[in-house]
């Protein structure tokens, strides 16, 4: 469903989990309180993943939809929007003391390095997807 959308979506929701499986791992040691740092992680990870989708369904809407012309305007509409649901999802948690403000934003944060990061993924992934063609071609090639 996520490549339909975009063609890297996978793979940046993927480095979004992997990220905070490594931020949970780490940061788990050095938290005070576990739980709430534990809570405000998952949810600044989820957010980051639901950012990431809403990024390629604007993306998509605007220029399928809107055309070039107001692609534009509704681009920055929506990621004006995007950042006012971060902002008061932040806000409930810090109301309802929901989970550790920080930690959520290194969660948020995993957006970012998963985009930044993806690229080298990107390339690792295709050399060991031609490591692997080129070995079961090689073995075709031998036998003719």
């Amino acid at each position: 469903m996520l490549r339909r959308l975009n063609d890297a979506l996978p793979g940046l929701v993927l480095g979004i989990f992997i990220y905070g499986a490594a931020a949970e791992l780490i940061g788990v040691w050095f938290a005070a309180d576990k739980l709430r740092f534990t809570s405000g992680l998952v949810i600044g990870i989820v957010l980051a993943a639901g950012m990431a989708i809403n990024i390629a369904v604007v993306l998509q809407d605007a220029v399928d939809i809107y055309g070039e012309s107001r692609a534009r305007t509704k681009i920055i509409a929506k990621s004006l929007m995007r950042y006012a649901v971060v902002v008061v999802v932040f806000f409930v948690m810090m109301k309802f003391n929901l989970g550790n403000l920080i930690s959520a934003f290194i969660g948020v944060l995993g957006l970012k390095v998963s985009a930044y990061l993806q690229p080298f993924a990107h390339r690792f992934i295709s050399k060991l997807n031609e490591r692997g063609d080129v070995s079961s071609d090689s073995g075709s090639n031998e036998s003719i």
